[in-house]
């Protein structure tokens, strides 16, 4: 619970920020221009739905939990308005650059345009989605607080209602169709009952915040690396994971190109995650008296996770202490919940995605939607 009170309490401290620096655009106001780049290779203009009598652009994106809550709610917006002409386009309006990796803690991918193809192949996302995470000249007019915000113009392209989809994100909560009703309105020729909304998301991540990513970084690489001698027992105490975080291992060793391929997907992946108690332990298979190219390599990578090399060149006798089935090379990879239930395994290179996509299935959350977005049932 502590999670969502903090991140209301900042979305609320930086959206009076925003709409300081960023005012949202007025009611009444024809609608900015936009030729903005979709996930589909084409280019995508507002003329293009000069037919449509009512034309909803919806800011999100894909790191956003509570945007994450609404891509299916977008696409039964589309569908069931779509005979009636209304046209519905979603922008994403984040700067990538000015992202920090924690900000990812709920999300498998960032927010780039390669990264909206790889979410609307894998939700199967119907509705035009545009990229505008390089200028932000389009979001600058528009002035979106968070994700998601929606605006929506009549036929005369003049600004009739802006805020929130609904009430909640919650989808069992929902009991105002705020989007819904004002389209209703606008198609009757009627006055919109409720022009504005606020929005609760994550805040627009504006060019100006790319520093702190920076900041981020600097304080990630100038953390010690360390390497500790893991014996059998060690090993064994690993794999009955005793803690009470989930826990990532990963198996590897420097004369291993697939190992080291990963090895940043990994790091990167524990920093995304550890702010939710994910941890991530490295097990160098090398032999005890390759300690320094082990170490040099960790120190490469930055590698703040905690990092094991094998105490003994019985490396036989210390995989089975880990695991008496694996028998194979590394890379080996396993998830672990805690109290040792497998809840991922890879003999060979992982899939970073895939992984990803399990981790957050798994991971404690305020909300079991959260968890069920990533779940393969």
């Amino acid at each position: 619970m502590w999670r969502i009170c903090l991140f209301l309490f900042l979305s609320i401290s930086i959206s009076a920020w925003t709409q300081d620096a960023h005012p949202i655009l007025a009611l009444g106001s024809p609608a900015p221009d936009f030729e903005l780049s979709g996930v589909d290779g084409k280019t995508h203009k507002i003329s293009d739905y000069a037919a449509s009598p009512i034309l909803v652009v919806v800011f999100t994106c894909n790191h956003c939990p509570i945007a994450q809550m609404y891509e299916e709610r977008i696409g039964r917006l589309a569908a069931d308005y779509k005979d009636r002409g209304v046209a519905v386009v979603a922008i994403q309006p984040n700067d990538p650059k000015a992202i920090r990796i924690d900000e990812l803690d709920s999300s498998d991918i960032s927010d780039s345009l390669a990264e909206m193809k790889i979410r609307v192949e894998y939700k199967h996302l119907q509705y035009p989605y545009l990229y505008d995470g390089d200028t932000q000249a389009v979001t600058r007019a528009y002035g979106p607080q968070a994700t998601p915000h929606a605006f929506i113009f009549d036929q005369e392209r003049r600004l009739r209602y802006e805020g929130r989809l609904d009430n909640s994100y919650r989808i069992e909560l929902v009991k105002t169709q705020d989007a819904r009703n004002a389209i209703d309105a606008i198609l009757a020729h009627q006055e919109v009952a409720v022009k504005h909304t606020g929005v609760f998301g994550c805040s627009t991540k504006w060019q100006e915040k790319a520093s702190s990513r920076i900041e981020g970084l600097r304080k990630i690489e100038a953390q010690p690396v360390q390497l500790e001698m893991a014996t059998a027992a060690d090993l064994k105490t690993l794999r009955a994971n005793p803690s009470k975080q989930m826990l990532l291992v990963s198996f590897w060793a420097t004369w291993c190109g697939s190992c080291i391929a990963e090895f940043t997907d990994l790091e990167d992946t524990y920093r995304m995650y550890s702010v939710r108690d994910l941890g991530l332990v490295t097990v160098s298979t090398n032999m005890p008296d390759e300690t320094k190219s082990v170490m040099k390599l960790l120190e490469k990578m930055h590698a703040t996770s905690r990092n094991l090399l094998f105490a003994s060149d019985d490396t036989a006798s210390l995989q089975a202490a880990f695991d008496p089935k694996w028998e194979s090379a590394v890379p080996y990879t396993v998830l672990l919940a805690p109290g040792g239930k497998v809840l991922y395994q890879k003999q060979g290179s992982v899939d970073i995605l895939e992984l990803r996509r399990k981790i957050l299935a798994y991971l404690d959350s305020d909300y079991i939607g959260f968890n069920k977005y990533w779940s393969d049932e």
